[in-house]
């Protein structure tokens, strides 16, 4: 264990076994801290329309009385929480932040299902990184892709069987000391896996507690509970509506800390990864893939193939057929002439099926041969057997096209200096993170359009 000098200089110290905040020097303040909330799966007109739904959502309602607000936030392709989530920090698109997808492409399903969890992988600087180069303090709660990143205090998100050992994987990837000693004053840290509004209430508690301790210059937070519950019943579900209210709730309460530790000073934006879609039917080409071929199984009952040389990465609403030789003109023109057959029928759903080039214009998939959009109530599914096009049970998802309606991301920003009341139409995610950037003082390079401006 580290001495309470290393804790001082690290910007913790340690009194009777709880964290208590230091007085003494820190780095260089932002003009005011920016807090970067995430609640994944929030679409626009659930705080835009709340009187239609009769969502008592008050602290949501308050950006739009008091702040600037997006109508719409046109994603990334695919729209799905991981690439998202790294376009919100960085300003730039998945084809060049290297995030694209939520799982990693696993051909043979070696990887047990891993996701991109690692900093390391994303391949531009974030805010994080500029924020810290600058001088600044910066804190992370549970933000995708985390893993190992630049971070002073940083609990990330990751998970393998939600076991006990995932606990202590958790513990061991996060700030050192940080999670244990937090875990001492308020009790055991959601596990990775649970994406549950207590999950989500029990983060939220833990973000506060670290902003009075530290009081970072830029904290980003991410909460799940929404996304989860659309995903089991759909959107505008009465569940999907109480989980949002419950977030609402502890929402106002990490806010009612932070504006008291930063003295009001501190400037809040909200946003979402995408919005959701209700889906009762799934298109599942891969069960054609094996029967030509493609893909080989070491038996008639296996679900991991052993062999592929065409296969399906899969973002539910939208997914990228990957060649393994792209040089293979007879396979190509196989697998295309598949596609546009089963695209030729509208009875499975395909929105569209875009080529390399125009896939890459909107910065999704590269390298993909094909990438193919569903349309609602349609989505893809990575089973290899039974019938191609089958009935699905009724639920929500997303990873559509980013300008299929519904589908659209959330902003709101709410603070000192920045206008009441004002609408900023339909905005493009890439601007969101060089427009905090600039409210932190600092300059993201890597971003692909400019700041929002008000």
């Amino acid at each position: 264990m580290r001495s309470t000098t290393t804790l001082l200089v690290a910007g913790l110290a340690v009194a009777a076994g709880t964290l208590v905040p230091v007085q003494g020097s820190r780095p260089r303040r932002a003009q005011a801290p920016v807090v970067l909330i995430s609640i994944d799966g929030l679409r626009p007109d659930y705080v835009l329309e709340a009187d239609k739904y009769s969502l008592r959502i008050p602290n949501l309602r308050r950006f739009v009385q008091e702040g600037v607000y997006a109508t719409a936030v046109r994603g990334v392709l695919p729209t799905v929480t991981y690439p998202s989530h790294t376009t919100l920090i960085t300003g730039a698109s998945p084809a060049r932040h290297g995030i694209i997808a939520n799982t990693t492409f696993d051909p043979l399903q070696k990887n047990d299902g891993g996701w991109y969890w690692y900093a390391r992988d994303i391949r531009v600087p974030t805010l994080w990184d500029v924020a810290k180069q600058a001088g600044l303090v910066v804190a992370s709660i549970h933000w995708p892709v985390s893993v190992g990143a630049d971070v002073q205090y940083n609990i990330p998100q990751i998970w393998r069987r939600g076991t006990p050992d995932d606990r202590k994987l958790l513990a061991a990837l996060s700030s050192p000391d940080l999670l244990p000693r937090l875990e001492q004053e308020l009790g055991p840290y959601a596990d990775g896996i649970d994406e549950s509004i207590e999950g989500d209430e029990n983060r939220a508690r833990f973000a506060a507690r670290l902003f009075e301790i530290v009081q970072p210059d830029l904290m980003t937070a991410y909460f799940t509970a929404l996304d989860h519950e659309q995903h089991a019943t759909g959107p505008h579900t009465p569940t999907a509506h109480a989980t949002l209210e419950r977030i609402d709730a502890l929402l106002g309460r990490l806010m009612r800390v932070v504006d008291s530790a930063s003295q009001r000073r501190a400037r809040f934006v909200i946003v979402s990864d995408h919005g959701h879609l209700s889906t009762d039917r799934e298109l599942a080409p891969l069960t054609e893939f094996r029967r030509r071929g493609w893909l080989k199984y070491a038996t008639d009952t296996s679900t991991a193939p052993t062999e592929w040389r065409a296969t399906l990465w899969s973002s539910t609403g939208s997914g990228a057929v990957v060649l393994k030789d792209s040089g293979d003109a007879k396979l190509r023109a196989e697998v295309g002439q598949y596609l546009r057959e089963l695209a030729a029928d509208t009875a499975h759903g395909i929105d569209g099926i875009l080529p390399p080039d125009s896939a890459s214009r909107i910065g999704g998939f590269p390298g993909a041969a094909w990438v193919v959009s569903m349309r609602n109530p349609y989505r893809l599914s990575t089973r290899s057997t039974g019938a191609v096009l089958a009935p699905a049970r009724s639920s929500g998802t997303h990873g559509f096209s980013p300008d299929l309606p519904g589908i659209d991301a959330a902003f709101f920003a709410l603070g000192p200096a920045i206008p009441k009341a004002q609408p900023l139409g339909r905005i493009d995610m890439r601007a969101i993170a060089p427009t905090i950037a600039r409210m932190l003082g600092v300059a993201l390079a890597a971003a692909e359009v400019k700041p929002l401006t008000w």
